[in-house]
């Protein structure tokens, strides 16, 4: 318990002091999770609202690796996008591993499964006629697809919830194409498991308050918006 309680002042003492490495690590660790989560957010929803409104050969095929998807372990997607960035593999000559685009790409490829599949559930659950309502007022396909997204749009802030909660609180991957290395590439959770291996327990404890906090403050503001449109 004391243990705790020393975290517990540790991080309030970072946070009120402004430490520059603690805000630096903060600061790139939103600045990484919110890129990832934005690209995650144009593909997911694009291609999750693509699939839910067509029909085609192999659609049930591709609902499945969608749903699967949704449970991808982060240390094979942190596997895989290191052997293509590696300086042998297919995209080496990007020069990216070990670097915050390499974090971007991991995350990004982790919550795009997310948001595409809870985008996928919300566009399904639309009513069938508001899509021939829409289509007998004249609109054509992309006008129907935005007005159904809009339509949509209190479920697809959970989406970004999701995408978002998934990505910040991911470790495995980070490390594995950031390399936690300092002042660089270092985000919460990789600094995290580092003080923890060092022993350094109050400052690994910190970290980790701060990281729930910032988590807790990005869904409170997407929460108060989701709400706020909620019909009465």
């Amino acid at each position: 318990m004391e243990l705790i309680l020393e975290g517990v002042k540790k991080a309030f003492w970072l946070l009120i002091t402004f430490d520059s490495e603690v805000m630096g690590i903060t600061l790139l660790s939103l600045r990484v999770s919110g890129i990832a989560t934005l690209i995650s957010l144009v593909l997911g929803v694009g291609v999750g609202a693509i699939v839910a409104l067509t029909r085609f050969p192999g659609r049930r095929f591709v609902v499945s690796l969608i749903n699967t998807g949704m449970g991808l372990p982060p240390v094979v997607v942190g596997l895989f996008v290191s052997i293509f960035l590696w300086r042998n593999g297919p995209l080496g000559f990007l020069g990216l591993l070990y670097t915050p685009t390499a974090i971007i790409t991991a995350q990004a490829i982790i919550a795009t499964p997310i948001v595409m599949g809870i985008t996928l559930a919300a566009m399904q659950q639309l009513p069938e006629k508001l899509r021939l309502q829409i289509l007998a007022l004249g609109a054509t396909r992309v006008q129907l697809l935005w007005m159904l997204i809009r339509e949509a749009r209190l479920p697809l802030l959970a989406a970004v919830m999701a995408g978002f909660g998934g990505v910040i609180s991911e470790v495995g991957a980070s490390i594995m194409v950031g390399s936690n290395i300092k002042g660089y590439s270092r985000v919460l959770t990789t600094a995290t498991v580092m003080e923890t291996s060092r022993g350094n327990f109050a400052m690994a404890i910190a970290l980790s308050i701060i990281l729930l906090l910032l988590a807790y403050a990005v869904n409170l503001i997407l929460t108060h918006i989701q709400q706020r449109e909620r019909p009465h």
